[in-house]
């Protein structure tokens, strides 16, 4: 009987073709599950889209309409006092706060004087009362900002705390009101006139409506619902030159914004379904190292905050890709042991501001 062996450069081959064999295998598994993925994503991000994009095509609002719209916003809007940075003013900077909220529709105009009387008078008087006075004024100013990204037509810049000092005999009165002061009004330069403050919320809330209409019964799946949408829909602005895009106009109606208009844009949907949330600005470091001035959100679910960054959610990609579940969903209702490697945030919205307290986060995520 003979015998054969194979000779080394035989089984050199055999394992060179079994290996090409195997990787061949796994490339082809890998092809499939990144073409099983996309198809997912694609299919998913589609979905969430034209549903909002239907519902919008097919309203036809009429007059009744309009007023149930009004009244189902009403009833999920976050009330003045569950307002996070409200709840922080002292007596003085809420009536401040108060009269910019009892007077918004007015102040569509962009030259209607607020009259905030005369509660100011007797601090006015103490010592360093006008700076005292100036601070209270800034501290409802950013207070209300924050709290209300729905008020994006106003140029805070704009507005002015006057003073009006009336002398009868000996008392002297110091009246104080808020208004353009030297400038022709207070409005942005985009939303001038009360028409197209107007036009530019329906806009908008036919957006909203979609959300409160749809409401789910859980508040992950709103939360959610609400990250995936502006995820899905929204392009970040690299070139930081378009209209509008630090607002929830840009956001919701231009689709075109920078994180601000996400951050802003998150906020407006979760006060429609009466989600606690708030607005929050700080330091972020990207993943190359670089540390830039940023804008997210903090969101309530049950006893717990979480941090939520829609913008860095959505990265921009650069050829052909998709945007995966990892990535989609990285900086998604994360607690704090995830979230603080990347976002440090300030207390200040301003420099020369106060400080204001922020909610503590979950140290796990969600």
């Amino acid at each position: 009987m003979n015998y054969t062996s194979e000779s080394g450069e035989g089984k050199l081959k055999n394992k060179l073709i079994f290996f090409i064999k195997r990787l061949a295998k796994l490339l082809i598994l890998a092809i499939c599950c990144f073409l099983i993925i996309n198809i997912y994503n694609e299919y998913f991000c589609e979905n969430i889209v034209n549903k909002v994009q239907r519902f919008l095509d097919n309203r036809i609002v009429s007059e009744e309409d309009e007023k149930a719209s009004e009244i189902l916003a009403a009833q999920g809007l976050i009330t003045k006092e569950e307002k996070y940075f409200y709840n922080q003013l002292n007596e003085y900077s809420k009536v401040i706060y108060n009269a910019m909220e009892l007077h918004k529709e007015e102040m569509k105009s962009g030259v209607y004087e607020i009259n905030v009387g005369t509660k100011f008078s007797e601090l006015y008087l103490e010592e360093n009362g006008e700076d005292l006075v100036d601070e209270y004024y800034q501290t409802a100013i950013e207070a209300y900002t924050y709290d209300n990204p729905d008020v994006f037509y106003i140029d805070y810049s704009k507005l002015y705390l006057n003073i009006k000092t009336t002398t009868i005999f000996n008392k002297t009165t110091y009246r104080f009101f808020i208004n353009s002061g030297e400038k022709s009004n207070y409005l942005t330069e985009e939303f001038n006139s009360k028409e197209k403050i107007d036009a530019s919320l329906k806009e908008i809330e036919r957006v909203r409506d979609y959300f409160i209409e749809n409401k789910k019964i859980e508040l992950y799946d709103n939360v959610k619902l609400i990250h995936d949408y502006l995820v899905d829909t929204i392009s970040y602005d690299e070139t930081l030159l378009q209209p509008n895009i630090y607002n929830i106009y840009g956001a919701l109606v231009n689709k075109l914004c920078v994180c601000e208009g996400y951050a802003e844009a998150f906020k407006y949907l979760a006060d429609s379904l009466n989600i606690p949330c708030i607005l929050v600005t700080g330091d972020a470091t990207s993943s190359d190292g670089t540390i830039e001035k940023h804008a997210w959100n903090y969101v309530q679910l049950g006893e717990n905050w979480y941090g939520v960054d829609c913008t860095w959610d959505d990265p921009i990609i650069i050829g052909p890709g998709f945007l995966t579940n990892s990535s989609k969903y990285k900086y998604f209702l994360k607690g704090q042991k995830q979230f603080s490697k990347s976002h440090v945030a300030s207390e200040k919205f301003e420099t020369s501001g106060v400080a204001f307290e922020l909610p503590k986060l979950s140290i796990e995520k969600y």
